[in-house]
């Protein structure tokens, strides 16, 4: 990134560079030559006034005094009298390298001033030079700047990069680094805040596991000692009903401790939902599947109230949909029609369509593990109904033919009225 910075802004300063100084180098060889021009066509006026001003005094011209008055000039002056005067006054330029200039009056008095045109274009090349070398330095300058913008681009995205890295492997430490570059600070609070909820999510998993250990320990020590008492009892049915009866107790108390603990769990799952806007998660769905549908013939509707917020998380709930429509996708057919309302204490989101929907035998079992009516996994309804109710929300199938699955969600507003606690089991 830092070469592609520094490439760029370096053919930026060259083509600015160019189109002002090109421009610029021909204007100033163009001054300076109409300067000297200006200059020859004024010496030669001059030079008319001062014959015509000797001429009225009736005094003879100085060759050496107008040599010396115009050093470098190539001066020829003729008079039209009787007879006709010349006079010569310096060195004549070289062939092909003079620069002159005339000037003649009333009086039959013309003069030609010349000089060599190399001392005007020396003058020229100088100044040429000049605007090099500031075009030189204006480039060295622009690469500097170029130099000191991509260290100062470069290094943040690096460092941003070894965070993200931490951030995957485990580390999730919030860094706190800025940088003074809006975009860039606007990046490394979005790291520092997913640190911070990873790290929350981390310490949460880690004392569910550690509760978790701890209370299963003392069941599965009791069902194991009733476990060995009925082995070792064997031939004595009394004892071996007995405690068969104790390890059923000791089961049904195990049972009651995992759904404490899975109650535990989705309550520290509900602590994350927040209010979300259901058209922006439906309308990144519907953007994601619409192709997929047009591939197979088939069209995607959306419909209903518009601009609801329901307590979610963006992620569960857009898997949820996802699910519905592989779903769909995949044994249904005809139009899916998505349709939002919203009730006295749910917002409800229906997923539709127009196929032969499901048999009645799958029905009842159609959201357990490793059910499916059309060659599936049998996971997609079950992981999407346990996503909707760590969201608080619930998945039902409202209607069997055809298909119409209704997911309900609590509304955003009940956020202040219903506040979920989390904490230990």
């Amino acid at each position: 990134m830092r070469r592609r910075l520094l490439s760029s802004t370096l053919v930026v300063a060259v083509i600015a560079v160019l189109l002002l100084g090109v421009p610029l180098g021909i204007v100033v060889s163009r001054l300076i030559l109409e300067e000297a021009a200006q200059e020859l066509r004024a010496d030669a006026t001059r030079l008319v006034g001062e014959v015509e001003y000797a001429r009225i005094q009736e005094t003879p011209l100085d060759p050496q005094q107008l040599e010396q008055k115009y050093p470098g000039r190539y001066i020829q002056i003729y008079e039209r009298a009787n007879p006709p005067k010349a006079t010569i006054v310096g060195t004549s330029p070289p062939t092909g390298r003079q620069m002159a200039e005339d000037a003649q009056s009333e009086n039959g008095i013309y003069v030609r001033v010349s000089r060599d045109r190399a001392q005007v274009e020396q003058d020229v090349r100088a100044r040429l030079l000049l605007i090099v070398a500031l075009a030189g330095a204006a480039l060295a300058v622009a690469v500097g700047l170029a130099i000191v913008q991509s260290r100062r681009l470069t290094l943040p995205l690096q460092d941003l990069a070894k965070i993200a890295d931490r951030l995957g492997s485990g580390d999730a430490r919030p860094s706190r680094h800025r940088y003074g570059i809006p975009e860039l600070d606007r990046v490394a609070e979005v790291l520092d805040r997913s640190a911070t909820r990873i790290s929350d999510l981390l310490t949460r998993e880690r004392e569910f596991a550690t509760d978790a250990s701890h209370q299963l320990r003392t069941p599965l020590t009791g069902l194991t000692m009733r476990l060995e008492e009925i082995v070792a009892a064997s031939e004595e049915p009394d004892v071996v009903r007995e405690e068969g009866e104790a390890a059923i107790v000791q089961a049904e108390r195990l049972t009651a401790v995992i759904d404490e603990l899975l109650a535990a769990a989705r309550r520290q799952r509900h602590a994350q939902a927040e209010p979300i806007c259901i058209d922006e998660v439906i309308d990144q769905q519907i953007i994601e599947w619409e192709p997929v549908f047009r591939g197979v013939g088939r069209r995607l509707m959306l419909q209903g109230t518009r601009e609801l917020k329901a307590l979610a998380t963006t992620g569960g709930f857009g898997q949820v949909i996802a699910t519905l429509l592989e779903n769909s996708v995949r044994h249904g057919g005809g139009t899916v029609t998505i349709t939002t309302t919203s009730g006295d204490n749910y917002i409800v989101i229906e997923v539709a369509d127009e196929g032969p929907g499901i048999s009645d035998d799958i029905a009842p079992k159609v959201f357990e593990r490793n059910i499916s009516g059309g060659g599936g996994t049998g996971l997609g309804l079950t992981l999407a109904r346990a996503l909707a109710a760590a969201d608080g929300g619930r998945l039902e199938l409202v209607r069997r033919r055809p298909a119409t699955f209704a997911i309900f969600l609590r509304p955003a507003e009940q956020n202040e009225r219903t506040r979920v606690v989390s904490g230990p089991a």
